[in-house]
């Protein structure tokens, strides 16, 4: 039976992972689920899955959860620290799904726990990917991608790394592919938020429409597979069908292509055998025959432009991208901004002289991205107005 745990169980990836654990209790044994604030939810993911320690880090939602449970038996923590005391040996596998930049301390301490970490936070790899990677080599601990295209290069790959040549990852293009341009300014929340082929959340809906979503993802490809700007490209494929595609240096092309269902990823990131009892579409041909893949135009999503401002190596630079744009992206879900600031301001902000400094300068640890999260985003909401 195989010991796992769940950073982020209340959230879309958790969640889902977790639909598919119920139907398997007798194959795996949740030893630990962690949330923010939702403790009605962790309460009754924990009964269903027989689970016997939660950590939920909201402190309201903390003397709540303690104030409902009646299961004594129940272990309930408010902070991350007490991994240690949870943790008596390592776990087989571990999903981190924290969203944003929250999950990137929980994910550098739960590292030496377990044997394998499935990692489904952006923010996490591109921001702090130096040192997930020390800490992965020195507890010898195995990584998998969770995001499609990430999980799909993986897949793909196979410790193949020096013989690639090119990595197409795809793009749907959003709900605004065939929009005229023109009328961009003109953009409601709503609209926005309709993506053609996932089912996500706000934030990440907002990226797939800036095509910001794609330009985090080319840099995650970039750090997990250690590959060069040159070897990256971005294709829309509207059907979001392909996932990726991989040329090789001896000619040789591989296509991924499955259904838009984040269960296949984040299942096989745990044990392809749970997946065997699910129900899953034939080959479509339909697709196959009429991939209509595209290149990206930079008028109807500048977004991508600021991939050239980036340097081969990590910096902190990556961390101003990412927290510039989360506070912009909220301004715009708040109606404050509109649909064509977040890549317009967003572009005035990463060149002011104080922040280009950074792109020669590495994390060293994670004080150094937390305390410039917090500087950037106090700086956007004091003076959006004024970029």
């Amino acid at each position: 039976m195989k010991k796992i745990a769940i950073l982020g169980s209340t959230g879309t990836i958790g969640k889902t992972l977790i639909q598919t654990l119920k139907k398997n209790k007798k194959k795996i044994k949740v030893v630990c689920l962690s949330a923010n604030k939702n403790y009605k939810l962790i309460l009754k993911q924990s009964k269903e899955l027989n689970v016997k320690n939660l950590i939920i880090t909201d402190y309201s939602s903390y003397r709540k959860l303690l104030a409902i449970n009646k299961n004594k038996k129940l272990k309930i923590f408010n902070s991350f620290s007490f991994f240690k005391k949870i943790f008596t040996s390592k776990v087989d596998y571990v999903l981190s799904a924290i969203s944003g930049l929250d999950g990137l301390y929980p994910t550098l301490k739960i590292i030496r726990y377990t044997n394998t970490i499935a990692i489904a936070n952006k923010e996490s790899i591109i921001c702090g990917w130096n040192l997930i990677s020390t800490q992965l080599k020195k507890n010898k601990t195995n990584f998998v991608p969770v995001d499609s295209e990430h999980y799909s290069i993986w897949y793909a790959l196979q410790n193949n790394n020096d013989k690639i040549e090119k990595v197409s990852l795809t793009a749907s293009g959003g709900p605004f592919y065939r929009l005229p341009v023109k009328k961009f300014k003109k953009i409601s929340v709503n609209q926005a938020l309709k993506h053609p082929n996932w089912k996500m959340g706000k934030k990440i809906s907002i990226d797939s429409a800036t095509m910001m979503n794609k330009v985090f993802e080319v840099i995650e490809a970039k750090r997990i597979f250690n590959l060069k700007k040159s070897q990256l490209e971005i294709l829309i494929h509207t059907n979001s069908y392909i996932h990726a595609i991989l040329k090789f240096k001896n000619g040789m092309i591989k296509l991924i292509a499955h259904e838009t269902n984040m269960k296949i990823p984040i299942i096989n990131s745990l044990d392809f055998k749970l997946l065997s009892n699910d129900k899953y579409k034939k080959l479509n041909l339909n697709l196959l025959n009429n991939l209509d893949l595209n290149k990206v135009s930079n008028k109807r999503y500048p977004m991508v432009n600021i991939l050239k401002l980036l340097n081969e190596k990590q910096s902190l630079f990556e961390t101003i991208i990412v927290s510039a744009n989360d506070e912009l992206v909220n301004l715009f879900l708040n109606k404050e901004i509109e649909f064509v600031d977040i890549y317009k301001k967003l572009s005035k902000f990463i060149k002011l002289d104080k922040f280009l400094l950074y792109k020669t300068k590495k994390p060293k640890n994670i004080r150094d991205i937390v305390k410039l999260n917090d500087d950037v985003k106090t700086y956007i909401k004091l003076n959006f107005k004024k970029l």
